[in-house]
């Protein structure tokens, strides 16, 4: 197909209006313009401008991403933002000690002065985003292979991202493929580096539930975290600096204290980060018959051992209390994701889309493209089958990993000393001895033999098992001494490549970089090249509703409302908690469900009941999305976005409107714990509320 035709395929679908299916979709800001009818026909009161400008201030200037995978809000004009506690949690387990356990106890700065830099953290704003699929796709023509064609899109694409990254404007650059290739988009980024530390819950509260409540509902979580972006004088990013002072925002968001109700409007304005909306039934199949029940699998042993270590020692607990949030959001999204996957017969609805996009595209470009893909998939799965099981396996013991960094950092003495030091601060060797065990025996007897690496092979019949493997490296490693690890020199480089853990990972490394990775890339590059015909070819055929592309952590609006789910018969849920839902939930002998004294006795106070604490929409949302905000019908935040429920979590793959549910904090809920656990009522001086609740 001609760029040319190419192009008119785009256009003609980006200008189509079609009835929405249900509130699915994550909506591109810069063509909400196209959206915008639906959004106000359900109740949205603003226009597409208000939502996203480049000529004037406008809500996506008030929207950040935070770190590299999570969204936040700007809600005063001194730079003051709200994400989740799960967000800022590695931020707030850097500042925590056993003496000053910000995690357990929560933190509350009660000046400018007491607000604590965050080493590394950086948020970003979009500038503004723009179709570049012309300028990309310029000098591309039918007759190259795909490597030719990569070769003239990258050179586009970086003369694309130099022309707008002049030195000194402070800007960074992304140019992004959309729908597999068929239209790309620049997005201009200004980065803050100077963040700090304001004010976040006990996890009691930050955390409550813990993940035996994650991807649940109800829900009873107040996950949120504040922070505060400094800029320099002429409020321009900066590294941190006593002399920096509050950023002053372009846009800010107005916070609404009416609350919600059922069949409200809602908005979300976030970074989602990946999603797979149009793959193929094989895809969806391996998903979920393979890939997640192994994944479910290798996660349980390592999360059994984390659990138990963390249960007898609090100074564990704080140590690994990130890793284990970490490894478990993953684990529980699964086996969510897998019965989704069942239930909604998406491999069967699939397979029939496809015979049916078969018949319709006999004699066209088109015809094929669909049995290709599934062709692909049937041996790209190998490696990646092997690439998974090698990601939650071999790599994910520590040890090596500290090895291998500490060899790269040789020359640097101090910077040695200082990546020890990191690395013990969160380290506890039983956990990651135990977990070596357990996952590097899955590893030998779920890997296909003719995938195993020889270095694996050896080292079996060498050491003769896994345990006799793992007391080797944990006994004798010299990365298991901190003092050792600290004081290592270049003269000790002969030593370290004989180190026991340092060729462990040397070896598993080097399996997935020369057997794996290669072939997995290739199989990966040639179904995205058949992606890009077969989408092109789902929307010329026109009979899937709306198109909106895949989430690649890019800002996007999703748009629904307030509405509760039955998630099995006989069962309904309506779409609100309370603080009697906490109160129910309360057992001080169990460590998610232990809440703060202070706030039982407010609660006993009896003038506080039915505080609201989250609710839940029809928003499509996916990880990323967490700290978004959840903006009502006038543009005002009454949430910020933290979960989806676990019967919901197939929606990276397909959408149910029955099941797919965004759970929020409730704005409420934040303001009250302020104000009544913190006592850091001078942040609520500088927020803007629009009303008062009711």
């Amino acid at each position: 197909m001609k760029k040319s035709i190419v192009a008119a395929l785009i256009l003609a679908f980006t200008m189509s209006v079609v009835p929405a299916k249900a509130d699915e979709g994550m909506w591109i800001p810069a063509l909400i313009s196209q959206r915008i009818g639906d959004m106000q026909a359900k109740g949205f009161k603003l226009s597409a401008e208000d939502i996203y400008s480049i000529n004037q201030a406008s809500l996506k200037d008030a929207v950040i991403l935070f770190g590299s995978g999570c969204t936040g809000e700007v809600v005063s004009g001194e730079g003051l933002l709200f994400t989740n506690h799960h967000c800022g949690y590695s931020m707030i387990q850097s500042h925590s000690s056993v003496e000053h356990d910000y995690l357990r106890d929560g933190f509350w700065a009660m000046n400018r002065s007491q607000e604590l830099p965050c080493r590394g953290l950086t948020v970003s704003f979009l500038e503004r985003m723009e179709d570049v699929t012309s300028a990309v796709l310029k000098g591309v023509s039918d007759d190259m292979t795909e490597s030719e064609r990569n070769e003239v899109v990258n050179k586009n694409m970086n003369a694309i991202k130099k022309e707008v990254t002049s030195p000194g404007n402070g800007l960074k650059a992304r140019v992004e493929p959309l729908y597999y290739g068929n239209q790309y988009f620049l997005f201009l980024y200004r980065d803050y580096r100077d963040i700090r530390f304001v004010g976040a819950p006990p996890s009691s509260i930050g955390k409550f539930g813990g993940d035996t409540d994650n991807w649940m509902w109800p829900r009873h979580t107040g996950d949120f975290s504040i922070f505060r972006i400094y800029a320099d004088k002429d409020n321009n990013p900066a590294d941190y600096s006593e002399d920096n002072v509050p950023y002053q925002p372009k846009k800010f968001f107005k916070i609404s204290r009416a609350g919600v109700k059922e069949g409200d409007f809602t908005f979300i304005y976030g970074f989602p980060g990946s999603t797979q909306e149009y793959i193929v039934s094989e895809a969806a199949r391996y998903i979920g018959e393979v890939s997640d029940p192994h994944g479910i699998a290798l996660r349980t042993k390592r999360l059994d051992v984390m659990n138990k270590y963390m249960s007898e020692s609090q100074a564990v607990r704080i140590q690994y209390s990130a890793k284990y949030a970490r490894v478990s959001n993953a684990w529980k999204k699964w086996q969510g994701e897998a019965l989704g996957i069942k239930r909604m017969k998406a491999v069967e609805n699939k397979l029939a889309y496809e015979k049916k996009f078969g018949e319709w595209s006999r004699g066209t470009e088109f015809e094929g493209s669909a049995d290709r893909i599934i062709a692909l998939y049937k041996d790209f799965e190998k490696y990646d089958f092997a690439r998974m099981y090698y990601n939650e396996t071999a790599a994910t013991i520590e040890l090596p990993a500290f090895a291998a960094r500490t060899l790269s950092l040789l020359s640097e003495p101090e910077r040695v000393k200082g990546n020890a030091r990191y690395f013990f601060k969160d380290y506890y060797l039983p956990i990651d001895k135990e977990s070596f065990v357990l996952v590097m025996k899955s590893f030998d007897e779920n890997m296909p033999e003719e995938f195993k690496p020889a270095f694996h092979k050896e080292n079996m019949a060498a050491y003769g098992s896994v345990e006799a493997w793992a007391e080797d490296i944990f006994t004798n490693s010299i990365f298991a001494d901190p003092e050792r690890a600290a004081s290592l020199t270049e003269a000790d480089r002969d030593a370290i490549l004989a180190d026991p853990a340092y060729r462990f990972q040397k070896g598993y490394s080097e399996w997935m970089a020369s057997d794996i990775q290669p072939e997995w890339l290739r199989y990966r590059s040639d179904i995205n090249l058949a992606y890009r015909t077969f989408m092109r070819g789902r929307m010329a055929m026109g009979q899937d509703g709306d198109f909106y592309p895949d989430a690649n952590l890019t800002l996007r609006v999703a748009y629904g409302h307030v509405k509760g789910y039955s998630p099995r018969d006989g069962v309904y849920y309506e779409p609100y908690s309370t603080l009697k839902g906490i109160m129910e939930k309360d057992n001080p002998e169990i460590f998610d469900y232990n809440i703060p004294q202070v706030l039982r006795d407010l609660y006993a106070a009896g003038d506080i009941p039915d505080t609201p604490v989250c609710f839940c929409a029809t928003n499509h949302t996916t990880g990323g999305n967490s700290g978004s905000p959840v903006i009502n019908a006038d543009g005002n935040l009454v949430g910020i976005n933290f979960d989806r429920v676990w019967e919901g979590t197939m929606s990276d793959i397909v959408f149910d409107p029955d099941y797919c549910r965004n759970i929020a904090l409730d704005i409420r809920y934040l303001l009250f714990i302020v104000e009544k656990i913190g006592g850091a009522t001078w942040l609520l001086d500088e927020m803007s509320f629009v009303d008062q609740a009711e």
